[in-house]
């Protein structure tokens, strides 16, 4: 509660409090009340607790990298009487907005809205709402927190990228119905029955147990992988926004995607896009590079490979007859020669979708 200059006051008191009852002096002992004094109405002062009712919304939850996004606070007075004047402050990740409240009469409410900071990839607390109450001297010092905190979520920026070739004209369209080609049938899930399904696919047992007639969903286990392995060695954003681009293309298409980092996997989903970027939004620097991890990944489909090092674009040769196509967006300067691998070299990330198609 006290301040450096509250603790520095209450010390030079009980110095002049000894000083003056050793030699006997009253100057002392009079400086050292006044100082005593001082601090006892600056913890009155600043005693009150305002009973307020603080709510919050982050809209969106979910941004895109550098998109806007705000945070909402609902204040509520809940005391007897006006309040004004009130210092707050919101905690946004690591660091502090100040937030200035306006009049509360009682029973009153106000809502503040302030931008949020989006520049930066990844999780962001924002919240709770810290109270500063102080003594016009500066002696006292009272912090309380009032409200629950959210997090915000900033994304990897995409932009759209046709689906990767996987050398198989027939996959280039992307599953058309629940139902697979014949011989490539794979079951998926449950679900409930539409008009038009097939009555050979209804699951009896699970229809029984429920009371709702529920049919197997097919998938075709022939659709082609597109796996895209991310150099988190010195990572940047553009990077990851590449890396993005090229899983959420496939997986929006309904093709079966991989995400791998020299550190391991990271995403494999079927068609889940969301899923694919709440987990590049997290994706942190590693110190492995992706030479293992493209040569341990399953074979067949697309790889598309994001680095920034010439010597790992080179490497990918030697895996491309395991993959029907290997694709290296190169980050780096210059324009290294691949043999068997398409180069799409990326300056930045709106120059992605033309150089992706000029592959």
């Amino acid at each position: 509660m006290l301040t450096p200059l509250g603790w520095g006051t209450l010390g030079g008191s009980l110095v002049l409090y000894a000083a003056g009852f050793l030699l006997g002096y009253t100057e002392p002992v009079v400086l050292a009340t006044g100082g005593l004094l001082a601090l006892g109405v600056a913890l009155v002062w600043t005693a009150p607790k305002p009973r307020l009712e603080v709510s919050r919304e982050v809209t969106p939850l979910k941004v895109p990298r550098g998109d806007a996004a705000v945070a909402v606070l609902n204040v509520r007075n809940l005391g007897r009487w006006a309040l004004s004047g009130l210092r707050a402050h919101d905690r946004i990740g690591a660091a502090e907005h100040s937030v200035d409240l306006p009049r509360l009469p009682r029973q009153g409410a106000r809502m503040v809205s302030y931008p949020l900071p989006t520049s930066v990839r990844g999780e962001i607390p924002v919240g709770p709402l810290r109270l500063v109450r102080a003594d016009p001297l500066g002696l006292t010092r009272r912090v309380r927190e009032y409200g629950a905190a959210a997090t915000l979520l900033v994304r990897p920026r995409t932009v759209a990228l046709p689906v990767p070739p996987s050398g198989r004209a027939h996959h280039l369209e992307g599953p058309t119905s629940d139902n697979a080609p014949s011989g490539t049938a794979t079951f998926h899930t449950l679900r409930e029955y539409v008009v038009g399904d097939d009555l050979r696919h209804v699951h009896w047992k699970s229809s029984a147990r429920t009371g709702t007639l529920m049919v197997r969903q097919l998938i075709d286990a022939s659709l082609p992988t597109t796996t895209v392995v991310l150099d988190t060695r010195d990572l940047t954003e553009p990077a990851v926004d590449a890396a993005a681009s090229a899983a959420v293309a496939a997986a929006r298409a309904g093709f079966p995607v991989r995400v791998l980092t020299g550190d391991g996997p990271l995403a494999e989903t079927k068609s889940d896009a969301e899923m694919l970027l709440d987990r590049l939004a997290l994706v942190a620097s590693g110190t492995s590079g992706v030479t293992e991890a493209v040569r341990l990944a399953r074979g067949g489909g697309s790889l598309v490979v994001v680095t920034a090092d010439p010597a790992e674009v080179g490497r990918c040769a030697g895996v491309r007859r395991r993959f029907d196509r290997v694709i290296c967006v190169y980050l780096g300067h210059g324009r290294p020669a691949t043999p068997g691998v398409t180069l799409v070299p990326m300056s930045d990330l709106n120059a992605l979708p033309l150089a992706w198609s000029a592959r």
